[in-house]
């Protein structure tokens, strides 16, 4: 992400740029995902059935939301977390679209659209981070990955 000005896997900052702005530097599929709310394909994803180890940020800012020892095989298709890696990793919205009630996922610094959370998750949680893999980037620990 070299054109994306606002991306750090450091800075904790939150940002507060609009969409028009992040329509200049994010791909389009990024964008719609992260900015407009959109969903990609179940099993489509790169991430959905990976086994890497390592850390999950988030591909519009850079932000730190997982790590691969709370990653579980969901089989509902997106990638599915149990935490997230700090509590200020993430923020909720409650989600009445297409007539469900649901709780959105959302970058805690960015405030990007990641996916949505359930209770039905293993424990210790018993939640369900139900992740678009677009946008997540993903770095191995440095013993390597799978």
């Amino acid at each position: 992400m070299s054109d994306n000005p606002y991306y750090s896997r450091t800075d904790t900052a939150k940002l507060n740029v609009d969409d028009e702005e992040w329509k200049k530097i994010l791909d389009e599929e990024v964008f719609y995902i992260a900015r407009k709310k959109g969903t990609e394909r179940a099993f489509s994803g790169k991430y959905w059935d990976f086994e890497g180890i390592g850390t999950y940020y988030c591909a519009v800012c850079g932000n730190k939301l997982f790590k691969s020892d709370s990653k579980f095989g969901s089989s509902c298709g997106w990638p599915s977390f149990f935490e997230a890696d700090r509590p200020n990793s993430v923020n909720y919205e409650e989600d009445y679209t297409f007539g469900m009630s649901r709780t959105e996922v959302l970058c805690g610094r960015c405030e990007s659209h990641l996916g949505h959370i359930f209770d039905d998750g293993p424990p210790p949680t018993g939640k369900r981070f139900c992740m678009n893999s677009v946008v997540l980037d993903f770095e191995p620990d440095q013993e390597g990955s799978k």
